[in-house]
């Protein structure tokens, strides 16, 4: 099964006050870039949305070896660009989707996901502490269901009507949970 990652990154930014995705983490990568990072090490094909007019958070994504697809209606929500998104994979794909303000995820969460719904798993989703994070995987058969979303919940509504199959992966990666929305959210956590 070929796995291909989506790195959404269509979103405002509007909590975080300026271009989240483009702020520079303490070592200079911007938290997108980061976050592409982490998934190509792993996923050899990874497609990122973007908003319209985002011509510098593309290029830098571009460098990092990503596809970007401009998504004219991002301003609708994340189901929005998760579907353009997904109309830009192959059918017949698995899809293992992130979130780009989440650059803490380790590589060795996303090659877990990636392998387990290569196994033949339908639903994937890493657990920290017995809460669910990200990236989630879904097989091919949520195509058609995945490019029907609109409005700004992406693809926790398909996750829930098929929670009997979901695999659970419990991980020890707090990554999983970590996402930047404010600038405060970029202070070390105090977990263990």
């Amino acid at each position: 099964m070929n796995v291909v990652g989506i790195l959404l990154a269509a979103g405002s930014s509007s909590r975080f006050g300026s271009d989240k995705l483009m702020h520079a983490l303490p070592h200079g990568v911007p938290i997108a870039a980061q976050a592409a990072r982490h998934l190509k090490v792993e996923i050899e094909r990874v497609i990122v949305p973007v908003r319209p007019g985002s011509d510098a958070l593309a290029a830098v994504l571009g460098q990092e070896g990503c596809e970007t697809v401009v998504c004219a209606n991002a301003a609708q929500g994340m189901g929005a660009s998760l579907a353009c998104a997904v109309a830009a994979a192959s059918e017949g794909d698995a899809y293992l989707i992130a979130l780009a303000d989440m650059p803490f995820i380790r590589a060795s969460t996303v090659a877990a996901v990636r392998d387990t719904l290569a196994a033949g798993a339908r639903l994937v989703a890493p657990y920290f502490r017995a809460r669910r994070g990200h990236p989630v995987g879904l097989a091919p058969e949520f195509r058609a269901e995945l490019m029907r979303l609109a409005g700004d919940e992406g693809a926790r509504k398909i996750v829930a009507a098929h929670a009997a199959e979901l695999v659970k992966i419990p991980v020890g990666d707090p990554g999983v949970l970590r996402d930047i929305d404010k600038p405060s959210d970029l202070t070390p956590p105090l977990v263990v």
